[in-house]
């Protein structure tokens, strides 16, 4: 049975923080939702806040349509899709071209962690086992799909290696250190993606085992990628145990388990790839929603089970094609209408309710840290950003002044990224008035 995070209520919250600029990618840490009726607690950390609860009222709405629609006339959204949902009556408030498959950048991420939410338990972990043939001077480790390992776990595989080769009487001990990939198969690099992504610091060759997420020279942040990520692992183990051989292979027929570490679980991966859209995470996630549907994990296979999984949870997926779970690719179409359905979803029940939890926070924390600073969202707006040359999104909720809980999509194509930023800031925090 799916283990659940605790959920959350609409809250009012005073924020009397400043911040400013633009977001960057990055890691952070899961934080836990009381379960009362519905809404988000926006948390904003640095952000000081005021909570208290409040349930939704009857609110006049009457003219939000109209001042939303003057909004989309500005020239910064010249392509626009988009949609507002009242999540306690689930009617839809407004729309503009809401049906219209537009490129969705990062947005495309809400697809995937619900896809995730609907198919994983949220303290599912990864395994990641080093494993050896009787005899053998040979170890390989079977990548398993992690790809934020970590210095600690290579160190925590070496000692383990060492160990049990130190208390093999006869053991010559282990010169060679292979790593087996076969658990993801397809391309690398999926279609649409810019070659440039890799040294630009954006992604990594998709292989299933990574020092996090295959950065050069650092932990987090948009720093060049390795273009052997897999092989990086293999050799932080080999350099540990003194093995002087390092290279790719199956594991071989008889092999037994020597070592093993475990990644986070999967809720505080998910919420790192939300939170600070990391590209390899969502990919990643992705694979373990086509192997948990018995697909293969590829980009093919791993797209094809996460739109499956939504049309089987009863949304609306058509016009949509998506071909990575990242965002990256130039030619994913997604429409304001899914993805706002989606997050209405989430608010409105359970099953989907954990990914509220995993979306920035506006002027607190992820990619909207440095946003909204003079905005009446700031506090009250969580919602997934998302950026490609020209294109501009934004999905999440609004929690109102009434205290109801807003489902909103502004997904902006052709644009001036700043502008189209600005324009779409303005509308989730006119939500804020209602």
């Amino acid at each position: 049975m799916k283990a659940k995070h605790v959920a959350w209520i609409a809250v009012t919250i005073v924020t009397t923080a400043a911040v400013g600029s633009t977001a960057a990618l990055g890691i952070a840490v899961h934080q836990e939702y009381s379960e009362l009726e519905h809404g988000p607690a926006p948390q904003a950390p640095q952000v000081q806040q005021l909570v208290q609860p409040q349930k939704p009222s009857d609110v006049d709405t009457s003219d939000m349509g109209a001042r939303l629609e003057a909004l989309a006339e500005s020239p910064s959204v010249p392509t626009l899709g988009a949609q507002v949902i009242n999540t306690s009556t689930g009617e839809v408030l407004w729309e503009h071209d809401s049906t219209t498959p537009l490129i969705p950048a990062s947005s495309t991420k809400v697809l995937t962690a619900a896809a995730a939410a609907l198919t994983l338990d949220d303290d599912a972990r990864l395994t990641t086992e080093v494993l050896r043939a009787p005899g053998s001077n040979t170890a390989v480790i079977k990548a398993a799909g992690d790809v934020w390992m970590t210095t600690e776990q290579m160190d925590e595989l070496a000692a383990e290696i060492n160990k049990k080769v130190e208390a093999t009487a006869d053991d010559a001990g282990i010169d060679t250190v292979l790593i087996d990939n076969s658990i993801w198969s397809g391309a690398e690099q999926a279609p649409g993606w810019d070659p440039t992504n890799v040294d630009g610091g954006f992604v990594a060759p998709m292989q299933p085992a990574m020092l996090y997420g295959g950065r050069i020279g650092d932990t987090e942040g948009d720093v060049p990628r390795s273009h052997t990520p897999a092989l990086d692992v293999a050799s932080a183990v080999a350099s540990r145990i003194e093995a002087p051989n390092v290279g790719l292979g199956e594991v071989p027929e008889g092999a037994e388990a020597i070592a093993s570490v475990e990644s986070e679980p999967f809720a505080l991966r998910a919420e790192q790839m939300m939170k600070h859209s990391d590209n390899v995470m969502a990919e990643a996630v992705g694979r373990e929603v086509a192997l948990a549907a018995g697909a293969e994990a590829s980009f093919d296979g791993a797209t094809k089970a996460t739109l499956r999984t939504l049309n089987d949870a009863s949304f609306n997926t058509q016009g949509v094609t998506i071909h990575d779970n990242s965002g990256l690719s130039e030619d994913n179409r997604i429409t304001a209408d899914l993805l706002t359905h989606i997050i209405a979803e989430a608010a409105a029940h359970e099953p989907l309710r954990e990914i509220l939890g995993y979306l920035p926070v506006a002027g607190g924390e992820g990619t909207l840290a440095d946003r909204y600073a003079d905005l009446s969202g700031k506090g009250f707006v969580r919602a997934k950003t998302g950026t490609l040359t020209g294109v501009s999104a934004l999905s999440g909720t609004a929690l109102g002044d009434s205290g109801t809980v807003y489902a909103f999509t502004f997904l902006v194509n052709d644009g001036d990224i700043l502008g189209a930023r600005a324009t779409q800031d303005a509308m989730a925090s006119l939500l804020r008035e209602y």
